[in-house]
């Protein structure tokens, strides 16, 4: 896994409230990282600001490497790695800050489903949105 090929990384804090009773962040918390990690990413490649439209998630896939502590400095990387008309897949990498640099703790895949809230339905992908993502990523359209 080369984390040097994403181009949006972010801090991930680690709160008390994350661990299970045995002191490492609960299974189910990884997903909240990923999403905090992802609304960061849209906000600084989309500026999305949209109340009637939003992203949905269809399907997600965690594999856990290492488990993350309280006291762990962990990052997340994001990137998108297609899309599609209505959706489009992003991949994660969490690391965990050590001595002798960072060391991949997990890695995820989500697929997300442009939606309109409003009609309660999946919609295409803005151009415009379109174009950003492909443009940030380098991706081939």
């Amino acid at each position: 896994m080369d984390i040097n090929s994403y181009n949006y990384k972010t801090y991930i804090p680690v709160r008390f409230g994350d661990l299970n009773a045995f002191g490492y962040v609960n299974n189910d918390v990884y997903l909240t990282y990923f999403e905090i990690a992802h609304t960061g990413y849209w906000r600084q490649i989309l500026n999305w600001k949209s109340k009637t439209h939003g992203l949905i998630m269809g399907k997600a896939e965690i594999e856990f490497l290492k488990p993350i502590q309280l006291d762990d400095e962990v990052f997340a990387y994001v990137k998108t790695s297609r899309v599609g008309n209505c959706s489009f897949d992003v991949e994660y990498v969490l690391t965990i800050k050590t001595p002798s640099g960072e060391q991949i703790c997990t890695t995820g895949k989500t697929s997300c489903i442009f939606f309109d809230f409003e009609a309660k339905k999946p919609n295409p992908i803005p151009e415009a949105f379109r174009e950003k993502m492909v443009a940030f990523e380098a991706l081939v359209s």
